[in-house]
């Protein structure tokens, strides 16, 4: 199956962008593979990455065309762009911890990760009676279904324990070679990365083909063959990720968001964030908080 061919989602069977402003996604694995009698084909995801907890039932992964029987209970982290597809047994339980792109690489720089251990499928097999991981699991999930005070610090700060957890695991693996990736993929990543350093500065999508190497045209025929979508779009949604961010989790007014995120007048991020959401900016806060309040 060539990288054009295999199928690219947000989250798998959804046509819908990343729909919250969180940077994690909760959910057990018997919810989704449920929809799908059991069977999740193989897709790949762009700026997203899995951390799976297998607690019971069977499990078997096809990892970039490489068929694997599970061990039973097991981690597996499975990185942005690998092609990944799964066939559950009905009885299967766990979690599955999904991380956007600008979350995984603030915990990669704060660790210092060894080049290359994060971008490989890892399959972490749990001792018998192992439960700290487990209960991380757990506990990130039930806060994820909440709105308690603290729940984004909280939600990542466990998230973070997962991942170091996992990281260590890997290293002791002996932090398997990078799997293979074709020169297009090389050049998508290369360009998520630029978008995380720039993308607050809106610059001009010559900017970053430009430091990839490329065409514009080129860059963005590669965003669409593989992640779905231009590349200019890959950058105005990760501007409006962090403009829901900051109006769901901090104080600041609509202008200092606006100019936060490189927009010259408050009035071109208004129009800008109604495009995208057919909300303002002032009526999806004021969404948010009536959706507090009902907790």
């Amino acid at each position: 199956m060539t990288g054009e061919q295999v199928p690219v989602f947000e989250l798998y069977g959804e046509k819908q962008r990343w729909p919250t402003p969180d940077l994690i996604h909760s959910e057990t694995i018997n919810e989704r593979s449920r929809l799908h009698n059991w069977d999740i084909k193989p897709h790949r995801h762009s700026g997203l990455w899995h951390l799976v907890y297998f607690m019971g039932g069977t499990a078997e992964v096809e990892l970039d065309e490489q068929h694997t029987l599970l061990p039973m209970p097991c981690i597996l982290l499975v990185p942005e762009m690998c092609v990944h597809g799964f066939h559950h047994s009905e009885d299967i339980e766990g979690f599955v911890l999904t991380l956007a792109s600008p979350l995984v690489r603030h915990l990669e720089q704060r660790l210092g990760v060894q080049a290359g251990v994060l971008t490989h499928s890892t399959c972490c097999p749990l001792p018998s009676g192992e439960s700290l991981v487990g209960n991380l699991f757990s506990a990130l999930h039930g806060e994820y279904l909440a709105q308690r005070p603290g729940r984004e610090l909280l939600m990542e700060s466990i998230a973070a324990s997962i991942l170091i957890w996992v990281y260590r695991e890997a290293l002791k693996q002996g932090g398997a070679p990078d799997r293979l990736q074709d020169k297009n993929d090389r050049y998508l990543l290369r360009f998520t990365d630029l978008l995380e350093e720039f993308f607050k500065t809106q610059q001009p999508i010559q900017f970053y083909a430009e430091r990839i190497g490329v065409t514009p045209a080129r860059l963005n025929t590669l965003c669409r063959r593989l992640a779905g979508r231009t590349a200019l779009q890959m950058l105005h949604e990760r501007l409006l990720l962090e403009a829901k961010r900051n109006l769901t989790y901090t104080s600041m007014t609509i202008s200092e968001v606006s100019f936060h995120l490189g927009f010259s007048e408050p009035a071109y991020f208004t129009r800008f964030f109604k495009r995208m959401t057919g909300q303002s900016p002032s009526e999806f806060r004021q969404q948010g908080s009536k959706s507090d309040a009902n907790y």
